[in-house]
């Protein structure tokens, strides 16, 4: 099939659908699983963290995609393989280690979501002219998002209806990754016959060209690690998101544990609404309106507010834990606010990574190349001697090491402290986000977007 005759909306929404299903299912719907089978705050927290390893380290590994198959044959492969997986979580939820089995199944489902993402976002590239990129770059971002909201929203929603109907929440859950496993069954099949194969799409040189993408493996580390304030670079992408990382963990077991426990005793459906769909509906239009902000006043001046809408809102939760509102509506509103704040925030995040990858020397002012989405080493070079893709993609590896250390132990905290306390520290845990963006150096005008000049 010639890639010229494939419409570009026939592939793309679904791609990108496929590629957050297996995210959220590894990082929210595991947490919401877990907690309703009766596990502990701290096992959750713990382990569910370490799924966070692979996107930590998946810099690591890029470039074997590079040198193995196409990425079309990559993307059908893992899309298969994360079928299968869904399916073993549906068969040994109801078994007598469902906590180990279901987490070494989810290990490998993180693993396959992260190399994934590499061949996905590497396919792109390759299927599409650049100004085509810069055309569906919002059809991308807005089905990855829809994917979230329908894991987030519509799946929890669809797991407590389930076990409303069964009495079970194991068969609740149980066939709801049934479900998941056969929809993402019938997606590999019908990209097998729908992505383009693109010529730029080869099969890589295999052993062959492992030594000289070997080398530019380490060059692209030894550059990155070089970068002039590596130590500050290093500190903001780690602690930016601190108390994130810690209260992420613990919002939906907030959510669903009992008034008794202090919690807001909310049920799966519920839950499904407040946080899933109402929530990250909220987070969606604050990461809109920060990117909007930043391109009016550019990120120099745009820091400030946006790190403090980012933490600030996070009293919401300190409320929630006092007040314990019997209201949906108030619930509802009180996480629309905080998570419309980390959104706005979270965008200051986003186009710092732009910044380091590129390198503030090559960025023009007012005009930052958003770097495409990392396709490996060895074809990440870009004119000039920048590695700014492969740059980006280590920026991520440590933006998910940011989450996991800190969602590590924030289970083992919140059982020490209560749920109140516990809002309390994570509004103190603030205090290194606020030291670590006093530091960084942004340039005048980063970001800000310049009225086109006259022919």
């Amino acid at each position: 099939m010639s890639d010229k005759k494939v419409n570009p909306w026939r592939w793309i929404p679904s791609l990108y659908f496929g590629q957050g299903i297996p995210y959220v299912v590894v990082m929210t719907l595991s947490v919401i699983m877990y907690k309703n089978l009766g596990f502990s705050n701290t096992d959750i927290a713990l382990y569910t963290s370490w799924l966070y390893l692979p996107w930590v380290i998946k810099p690591l590994w890029s470039p074997l995609i590079e040198l193995f198959h196409t990425k079309r044959s990559w993307i059908i492969a893992l899309q298969f393989l994360i079928g299968v997986a869904l399916a073993m979580v549906a068969l040994t939820i109801p078994g007598p280690q469902a906590f180990q089995m279901t987490l070494a199944v989810f290990w490998l489902m993180a693993f396959a979501s992260a190399s994934h993402d590499i061949a996905a976002d590497g396919f792109y590239m390759l299927a599409l002219p650049q100004h085509s990129q810069a055309a569906f770059v919002g059809v991308r971002s807005t089905f990855y998002r829809l994917a979230n909201i329908g894991g987030q929203g519509g799946l929890v929603y669809l797991a407590g209806e389930l076990q409303e109907r069964t009495g079970s929440m194991t068969t609740a859950w149980s066939i709801v990754f049934a479900l998941l496993a056969g929809l993402f069954g019938l997606m590999a099949a019908y990209h097998f016959f729908v992505l383009p194969r693109p010529a730029a799409d080869a099969k890589g040189p295999g052993r062959l060209g492992s030594a000289g993408l070997l080398r530019d493996f380490l060059q692209v580390f030894a550059e990155f690690f070089r970068k002039p304030g590596i130590g500050v670079i290093l500190g903001f992408l780690l602690l930016y998101r601190f108390p994130e990382a810690q209260l992420l963990k613990l919002a939906t077991p907030f959510l669903l544990d009992s008034p008794a426990a202090g919690g807001l005793g909310l049920t799966n459906k519920q839950v499904g609404i407040a946080y899933g769909t109402v929530g990250l509906t909220a987070l969606t239009l604050g990461g809109l309106l920060g990117g909007w902000i930043i391109s009016r006043v550019g990120l120099k001046k745009a820091l400030w507010p946006l790190v403090l809408m980012m933490h600030v809102p996070n009293i919401a939760f300190v409320a929630l834990a006092l007040a314990h509102p019997g209201s949906l509506v108030l619930i509802s509103a009180a996480l629309a606010v905080e998570q419309f704040g980390y959104g706005l925030g979270f965008t200051a995040y986003l186009m710092y990574m732009i910044l380091v990858a590129e390198g503030s020397h090559q960025v023009s002012p007012g005009r930052p190349k958003t770097p495409e989405p990392p396709r490996g080493v060895a074809d990440a070079r870009r004119p000039g001697g920048s590695y700014a893709t492969a740059h980006y993609a280590i920026c991520t590896g440590f933006m998910a090491l940011g989450m996991m250390i800190p969602g590590m132990w924030s289970g083992w905290l919140q059982d020490q402290l209560g749920y109140l306390h516990f809002f309390i520290w994570v509004l103190v845990a603030t205090i290194p986000s606020f030291a670590m963006a006093a530091l960084i150096k942004i340039p005048a005008d980063f970001g800000k977007k310049q009225d086109e000049e006259p022919a």
